[in-house]
């Protein structure tokens, strides 16, 4: 017997990360996107930490992931964990000599709407720096390393809610199939192009003129 053996290894922290977001979120997918990995990292993580475990914490279906009674009982310690960790992200970064406000928003909220006032919001920080992250979807703040989030939302009433401007939605074109077009259900003859992170856009629209494309 070694005098010195070496000390066991727990799961990789990568690994545990993982787990947690797949559990707490439902999807592999889901936990991915939270991640900035690919779901397919998700699963071979969650492989990773299942044989080190010796035990099964998803369910796998063909409709999706299931957590078993290990995975159930893993979760909540794991969330809490991470939740700590992120707090105490939080708190060392505002021990910076140099702060920065790091701002999460969508592509076009950033070009159309913030970048016009990002002079004043300069303006207003003094000596903090500024940082501007254009993301598809909403950070979950707790976890990421985000001081504001500005993205499209239904207003709630929330007390706590500010709305900064109504959002507008309208059709484009080409000027050449401007010049066919005479009425809105001309729109039925042409070929309509969607968006993949917006494609509710043209039910929106067609419903709320009372069109059936």
């Amino acid at each position: 017997m070694a005098l010195a053996p070496p000390r066991p290894k727990g799961p990789p922290l990568n690994a545990l990360r993982a787990f947690e977001a797949a559990a707490r979120l439902g999807s592999f997918a889901a936990a991915a996107e939270e991640l900035s990995v690919t779901a397919g990292a998700i699963s071979q993580h969650i492989k990773q930490i299942e044989g080190w475990a010796g035990t099964t914490l998803f369910v796998r279906r063909a409709q999706g992931v299931a957590l078993t009674s290990a995975g159930r009982t893993l979760l909540a310690p794991l969330t809490l964990a991470f939740d700590n960790i992120s707090d105490a992200t939080s708190l060392l970064r505002t021990l910076s000599p140099k702060p920065t406000l790091n701002i999460a928003t969508l592509p076009s909220i950033a070009q159309l709407w913030l970048q016009p006032r990002l002079a004043q919001v300069r303006a207003a920080l003094g000596a903090t720096s500024l940082s501007v992250y254009a993301l598809e979807t909403p950070p979950d703040m707790r976890r990421a390393p985000f001081d504001c989030s500005l993205f499209l939302q239904k207003p709630t009433g929330s007390t706590h809610e500010t709305v900064l401007a109504q959002d507008s939605l309208l059709p484009v074109c080409a000027p050449s199939v401007a010049a066919r077009l005479k009425a809105p259900q001309d729109l039925a003859n042409e070929t309509l192009l969607y968006d993949e992170s917006w494609h509710d856009d043209w039910p929106i629209w067609t419903k709320a003129h009372g069109l059936s494309l």
